[in-house]
Formats: C-alpha cells, sequence, structure tokens
C-alpha cells in the first residue's frame, strides 16, 4: 500500500513536467531547428568541433517550457545572416546563439551589380574573418624523408576568436589594390589542442595587414585575389609573470628557489629568466567569391599561416594554418 501510495504521487509530480515538455516540443522548434538554408557557426566546416551540452535535465526544460509560454520570445536560429538580418535582432535573441562569433554574409539579391568600382578616397570598412579550420603544421619522419603536414586540431577557447569591426584605406599601389589595416578587434587570444594532448596557444590577428591585389586592377569582383603580410605580436604582454614570477617589465629576474645561480651558472635557465616581447610575421590569401555592389559589401574565403606562442621566448613557436571565410563593405573614406 505504501508503494502504490509513493507510486501515485510520483506520476501528480512528474505530469507538469511532462505537460510543459510536451508544449516546448509544440511551441519552440525555431529554437532548436535553423531556419532553412542555415547552419550552425561550428557547423560550416568539419574540420572545428567545439564542445555542447548533452543533456537538459527534466527541470531545465520544464523552465524553458514555462519561459516560452508566459513570455513568447522567439531567439534567433545561429547564422549566417546578413547585416540586414543582424540589424534586426535584439541583444536577447543574440544571446546564446553563437551568432556573435561569427561574420555575415553577402546578401543576395536578383540581378544584383557584382563588381564594385574603386577610385579616390575609399575605405574597407567592418571587415571580419572567421576561421572555420585550425591546422598545425609539424614536421613528420616517412620512408622519403622528412615532411610537413597540416595537423587537424579541437578549439578549447570560447567562441570568441572571430575577428570583426576591422577597417583600413583602400588604395591602389603600382596599379593593385592595396588593404592597409589599420584599426579594429583585429587580434583574440586562442588555443587549440593537438590529438595527442598538447596545447598550442596564439594570438589570431592580422595586426597591420598591408594586402595587395594579384593583378592590376580598379575594381572588386567575384574571382580577386589579394595576398599580404602582417604583424603577429606576442601572445604575452609585459605584465605576465610565470609561475616563478618573472616578467619582462615587472617580477623577479630568475627562479627565487635557485638562489646559486645568482652567481652565474645559468646559461640552462637563459630563456626562461630573460623574457621578451616577440614579434613575428604571419602571412594571409583572400578570394573573393560574392559581392553586391549596391550595399558594397563583398565576401569569401581566405586562408592564413602563422607562428603561434613563444612564452616570451623560451620557447619555438609552431606554424598554424588557419582558413575560413571572410566579409567587408566599402564605402568613402
Amino acid at each position: 500500500l505504501h508503494c502504490t501510495s509513493q507510486s501515485a504521487s510520483a506520476s501528480q509530480i512528474l505530469s507538469p513536467v511532462a505537460m510543459l515538455a510536451s508544449a516546448l516540443s509544440l511551441v519552440t522548434p525555431s529554437l532548436v531547428t535553423p531556419a532553412p538554408g542555415r547552419v550552425a557557426p561550428m557547423q560550416r566546416s568539419a574540420d572545428v568541433s567545439m564542445a555542447a551540452k548533452d543533456s537538459v535535465t527534466a527541470g531545465q526544460v520544464a523552465g524553458m517550457a514555462a519561459a516560452v509560454l508566459a513570455v513568447g520570445v522567439q531567439s534567433a536560429s545561429a547564422g549566417p545572416f546578413t547585416r540586414t538580418d543582424i540589424a534586426s535582432l535584439t541583444y536577447q535573441q543574440i544571446k546564446g546563439t553563437g551568432l556573435a562569433n561569427t561574420c555575415p554574409v553577402v546578401e543576395q539579391v536578383d540581378g544584383m551589380k557584382t563588381e564594385i568600382k574603386v577610385g579616390g578616397n575609399y575605405k574597407i570598412d567592418e571587415f571580419c574573418l572567421e576561421p572555420t579550420s585550425f591546422q598545425v603544421l609539424e614536421e613528420k619522419l616517412t620512408k622519403s624523408g622528412v615532411v610537413t603536414e597540416a595537423v587537424d586540431t579541437k578549439v578549447t577557447t570560447r567562441q570568441t576568436y572571430v575577428l570583426t569591426g576591422m577597417e583600413g584605406d583602400l588604395v591602389q599601389k603600382d596599379g593593385k589594390l592595396t588593404f592597409l589595416e589599420k584599426d579594429g578587434i583585429d587580434y583574440a587570444p586562442t588555443t587549440v589542442q593537438l590529438p595527442g594532448g598538447e596545447r598550442v596557444p596564439f594570438l589570431f590577428t592580422v595586426k597591420n595587414l598591408v594586402a595587395q591585389s594579384d593583378g592590376a586592377t580598379s575594381s572588386i569582383s567575384p574571382g580577386l585575389k589579394m595576398s599580404g603580410g602582417f604583424n603577429v605580436p606576442s601572445y604575452r604582454t609585459g605584465l605576465f609573470l610565470d609561475p616563478k614570477g618573472r616578467g619582462t617589465t615587472t617580477g623577479y629576474d630568475q627562479a627565487v628557489a635557485l638562489p646559486a645561480l645568482q652567481a652565474g651558472g645559468d646559461e640552462s635557465l637563459f630563456k626562461e629568466n630573460n623574457k621578451k616581447f616577440d614579434v613575428g610575421r604571419g602571412s594571409i590569401e583572400l578570394k573573393v567569391t560574392s559581392v553586391n555592389a549596391e550595399l558594397g559589401e563583398f565576401g569569401g574565403v581566405f586562408v592564413q599561416k602563422q607562428p603561434s606562442d613563444t612564452d616570451l621566448g623560451s620557447k619555438v613557436p609552431k606554424e598554424l594554418l588557419l582558413k575560413g571565410q571572410f566579409f567587408g563593405t566599402v564605402v568613402p573614406n
């Protein structure tokens, strides 16, 4: 009798949860299913994987259902979106969708012009780089000798690695279109993990990028290729202290636990004790695949190569190969 009463009470307690979960499945398909033609940001490429929540408790389901039934707010499906789409969304619709970590796409209109004439004083605005593939170049010993191969990695950084809001002058030098990057969110500390578990931190950046077209031209149209180099500042800054309290502008000169080395003999720890702010060089190639001349928008794909972190000069940097999509607008300067 006691067991029977417990079962009855349990069914009475669970029935509201079941009812709310059923209501959720009927009311909110757009919350979990992207709109046709749109995919989740991290699903654009199978090369990049991010950690995702695998389960939802009954209490969370009930809370979500109650919120939807009471408020009726629908969040945005996770991209890709055009600038017009993004401008029409509120903060609450974007929050938690991953849309803030994506670049817009060129708005497609029937009969649109696909060539942007560049003459006079113009600049590139809202320039955005969204990597979808992160690889580390490693040397591998084979029967034919040492070869370099690109090893796929897993991103361990949260979705904060997209470069956006960048701008710079668009000029002609020697008949070639030249983009001179000047300002914007042009760096993002990022970490990836190799299959063996080793983590590789690096500063994803295009600081002071100077990119030129591959031939003489005065317009931006599909098929245009641009390439150039940029600076890669140190992943660590001057105020960073390592686990032994050593740094560049602050901290100890050497490990305090090794006082005998003050008289000399610290050659083996020279790099660890003498921190330095390394500035490397990277390169990028961009190819325009879509243009909307009426809106001044253009986008395409890019391939970028840059060094990783050196831990303030104590480690040899690895080479990273990044691939993804870019977006920008051309406006009068």
